[in-house]
């Protein structure tokens, strides 16, 4: 079996290849009566969409969705949501060279060793064009929250790339949407300019890169204690991203080097309830909201193909030196960061909906008497 489906009460399936026809997304659980059209899930199909600018891969498509069922006079019905975006500029001639031989770095290989049979255009159902049908999902899930909780936003941002990181002190926030690396610090994102086209211009080479996204007025008591934790359900979510290979959650793995008065989020009353006067948990303890800002970091490894030769093998295991021809993310870190936001987007959307389920709401009171 293969697993293309994610979430427990809001799921979506992803379906398609990079260079087939199409692809998309079959949404399910959605609640009705939620103003839905395809502009609202456009708008963030095109923060994604590849050929933007030079820093990004040059092939050329409009990722342009088509809602072909589960939405009715401009409302959702309840029912599955298809979502299907045509694939407009494949260039499969450039992948001849490699049909049968596996990309160092790259799934290739493994691909083959699971399936015995691998689409080689693009990388087939392994390349990131997959991560378009998430980005139309997280519109689906965005739209819900709009409805079901406005107080909810989330925002991705570029913190790192290669060995250079963003200066914290000179994080703007109006800055994030202003440039092509979707950098809080202007100062490093010219410089991260520099660096790409050096890399891509004469090195011939790719880079990694390490994502940032917060989500905002997330209600405390969202999750749960065990299996379906809410920082598990981001990190598998992140995980399932193409080219992740690291997920933190608040300080992550800089709570090794903490003492315990160090990391604990101290807690006081405030005039609506508590707060703290920290947030190394990142927003989550025990696997629940605690209400504060949910911020999670994933690192993305360099893209795997590149002209610069790689030593590999060929199908039949004869050695062979690999240059991958073709349009490529020189960082897809770049382009990971609306599919970082829509996938925060839906896991937060699934926990609201099962806790409406399981509470239906009820908290437990804090700076009230017992019978109050």
């Amino acid at each position: 079996m293969s697993v293309n489906t994610f979430g427990h009460l809001f799921r979506f399936t992803t379906w398609g290849e990079s260079h087939g026809p199409a692809l998309g997304a079959t949404v399910d659980g959605c609640p009705p009566g939620v103003a839905l059209d395809a502009a609202m899930i456009q708008h963030w199909l095109d923060k994604r969409k590849p050929g933007q600018n030079k820093n990004t891969t040059q092939r050329q498509e409009p990722d342009a969705v088509e809602i072909l069922s589960g939405v009715y006079e401009g409302l959702t019905t309840g029912t599955p949501i298809q979502l299907m975006i045509r694939n407009m500029d494949q260039r499969s001639r450039d992948y001849g060279d490699i049909a049968d031989t596996f990309r160092p770095g790259h799934a290739d290989i493994t691909y083959h060793q699971k399936y015995g049979i691998r689409d080689p255009r693009g990388g087939g159902r392994s390349s990131a064009r997959e991560t378009a049908a998430r980005v139309a999902a997280g519109g689906v899930a965005r739209a819900v929250l709009g409805a079901l909780a406005p107080a909810v936003q989330v925002k991705g941002y570029m913190v790192q790339m290669g060995a250079r990181a963003i200066d914290r002190s000179r994080f703007d926030w109006d800055a994030i949407d202003g440039n092509d690396f979707w950098c809080p610090d202007t100062t490093v994102a010219a410089q991260w300019e520099d660096d790409l086209d050096h890399l891509r211009r004469k090195d011939h080479n790719s880079v990694g890169a390490v994502i940032e996204v917060v989500a905002r007025g997330v209600p405390a008591g969202i999750g749960a204690p065990i299996y379906a934790k809410l920082d598990t359900d981001l990190a598998a979510a992140m995980m399932s991203i193409n080219a992740v290979k690291g997920v933190e959650i608040g300080d992550g793995m800089a709570v090794a080097a903490l003492t315990g008065r160090e990391n604990a989020d101290e807690i006081f009353m405030g005039p609506d309830g508590p707060v703290y006067g920290s947030n190394h948990a990142g927003g989550i303890l025990g696997g629940i909201s605690t209400g504060q800002d949910i911020v999670l970091r994933f690192a993305v490894k360099p893209t795997s193909s590149i002209l610069s030769p790689r030593q590999s093998i060929r199908r039949d295991g004869t050695p062979h030196e690999v240059v991958t021809k073709g349009r490529h993310d020189p960082c897809v870190g770049i382009r990971a960061v609306p599919v970082g936001e829509a996938m925060m987007a839906c896991v937060i959307l699934d926990h609201i909906l099962l806790d409406r389920g399981q509470t239906g709401g009820i908290r437990g009171r804090i700076g009230l008497p017992p019978s109050a």
